[in-house]
């Protein structure tokens, strides 16, 4: 059964760092563009970071950029979203996407984060 699994939320301080990970099993990995989005508590889905099948092609939303890393292990079927500095605003349930085309993706289930003092 094709899926990713996130992990690495967690709580906390303002200005700190944490590191989430998905790991894409059941599909061939290389093979898709991996994306993070998040959602906040009464808010819709938005997105965040996205690599592409090219480790070096990489975007971010407005309000991560410069703070959040992506990047991708092919060789473990992982895409990482390194985030630093983070700020309150940053709390929400992050989500792992894979996606190759309109209907061929596959979601997880989500990790919480929490930036509070």
């Amino acid at each position: 059964q094709a899926q990713v699994v996130e992990s690495g939320g967690g709580e906390v301080q303002p200005g700190g760092s944490l590191r989430l990970s998905c790991v894409g099993s059941g599909f061939a990995f290389n093979r898709y563009a991996m994306k993070w989005f998040r959602q906040a508590p009464g808010k819709e889905r938005e997105f965040v970071a996205q690599v592409s099948l090219n480790p070096n092609s990489r975007a971010y939303s407005e309000a991560v950029e410069g703070r959040f890393t992506i990047a991708r292990d092919n060789a473990k079927n992982t895409v990482y979203l390194q985030m630093n500095d983070l700020k309150p605003e940053d709390t929400a349930v992050y989500f792992c996407h894979a996606v190759r085309g309109v209907n061929d993706g596959y979601w997880g289930q989500g990790t919480q984060v929490t930036v509070a003092s």
